[in-house]
């Protein structure tokens, strides 16, 4: 009987990361062609699960990330993420050598025989290259991507300027490296559109791009010297304290509360505690301000916490530290009973594809509170709004994703036909008007 061989698993340092790393580099890894997609997919190995989590498996638990062993992996009945691509929290030198061997790729094949535009083959973003990974362990499921591929080719008309854009904002990110600098997507934007108008006009297409250069180079935005623009306050049952400064209680800060800082690792860092017993996060900023001033967690003991809105990062990675910290808290979300206030919750609740690299990681098991279908015979006919095309659009997008409950899509059914009902009503009070 032939005994199975053993592989040895060899983790390389930063500078032989080329042609070891992602797919970009590793030009020897074989390749097959999704039809059904148009994507080119490659087998992606070991190198990029493993890159770097020897030398730095500290700083990556500290920000959350999974401990990843491939042998325990592969034989592991509880190890469903074989294909899970993610973004990886690298040191400034790692990402810097990236970078450098991005740029050393690009000239080789531009000096080579044969000289070429090598294409940036990117993990691709798109809907259909999203999965679902359900909790085996724990009540928290999430989305990730998988490992298939887009490109950014200077020789296609309309991708030529998101091709240079990458290198635009890599070359930008390369100098906040050395510097030692963090800056927000907002002041790169300024930076981008003050030295090349020519190909960033507008703060989407830097948010876009930033994006690109993640799924380009495998690590977070973090790890670029990026810091996540904030919305988000805390006010509540909640002590905090930054390190060397004083203890803040965010339960005598009035409505406005405690600002959620960008900077994910001193968000980390913070010593936190409390005697709440639920944390809720709150969709609307009017309303997180009506109940931090009518002091709703003296009357329920909680922490209430807000994105103003659709969630940013940093919001979303406190409200994942709040859940390691307290873990026995339940977390409600007071959202709009509408499409756009359950893909709210469905982004914390999940993350999002658009950010799908790295956004996993901050997923919770947040459940809704507030109003349902089931209620809605306790509220007057006036305060009904039929839903906008943007709306019905929302809650199309929701329908055809594969993370709802059965629940949420009877809410978001009944939220259609709520809206048909409305539409019929006014145009039959028009017509009786006319008469």
């Amino acid at each position: 009987m032939n005994t199975p061989r053993r592989e040895k698993v060899i983790v390389k340092r930063s500078s032989e990361f080329e042609d070891t790393s992602n797919s970009m580099y590793n030009s020897g890894q074989p390749t097959r062609q999704d039809s059904s997609s148009g994507y080119s997919l490659r087998s992606h190995g070991r190198w990029g699960i493993l890159s770097s989590r020897s030398n730095h498996r500290d700083e990556e638990s500290q920000i959350g990330c999974e401990s990843v062993i491939p042998d325990l992996c592969k034989s592991s009945l509880f190890y469903s993420d074989q294909n899970l691509c993610f973004a990886e929290i690298l040191p400034p030198s790692e990402v810097r050598a990236r970078i450098e061997v991005a740029v050393l790729k690009f000239l080789k094949n531009l000096n080579s025989r044969y000289p070429a535009i090598s294409d940036l083959s990117l993990v691709s973003r798109r809907s259909n290259n999203s999965r679902f990974r359900c909790g085996l362990l724990g009540d928290v499921s999430s989305i990730f991507l998988s490992y298939a591929f887009c490109t950014r080719s200077l020789m296609k008309g309309n991708d030529a300027k998101a091709f240079i854009r990458v290198w635009k904002v890599m070359e930008l990110c390369y100098q906040i490296l050395i510097q030692e600098k963090q800056v927000t997507q907002r002041e790169l934007f300024y930076k981008l559109i003050s030295n090349s108008p020519d190909y960033f006009t507008s703060q989407d297409q830097v948010n876009r791009t930033v994006q690109d250069v993640i799924a380009l180079l495998r690590c977070s935005r973090q790890s670029l010297g990026i810091m996540a623009s904030t919305r988000g306050s805390v006010v509540g049952r909640l002590l905090l304290q930054e390190l060397n400064q004083e203890v803040v209680d965010c339960s005598v800060l009035g409505s406005a509360g405690y600002a959620v800082t960008g900077d994910l690792s001193l968000l980390q860092k913070l010593d936190l505690h409390s005697d709440a017993r639920y944390i809720i996060v709150v969709e609307k900023d009017a309303i997180f301000q009506r109940l931090a001033e009518d002091r709703l967690f003296d009357q329920i003991p909680c922490i209430l916490i807000t994105a103003k809105g659709y969630p940013d990062m940093a919001t979303r990675f406190f409200l994942h530290r709040l859940s390691k910290s307290f873990p026995d808290l339940p977390i409600l979300a007071l959202v709009d009973w509408n499409p756009a206030g359950l893909a709210i919750l469905c982004t914390y609740k999940f993350g999002s594809i658009g950010m799908g690299l790295e956004a996993y990681r901050y997923a919770c098991n947040v459940k809704w509170l507030g109003l349902r279908g089931d209620d809605l015979q306790l509220i007057p006919e006036h305060a009904f709004i039929p839903m906008k095309p943007r709306d019905l659009q929302v809650a199309q997008s929701l329908m055809s994703s594969n993370m709802l409950q059965d629940k949420y899509q009877e809410e978001l059914t009944l939220m259609e036909d709520c809206t048909s009902q409305l539409r019929l009503r006014f145009k039959f009070k028009l017509i009786l008007q006319n008469i």
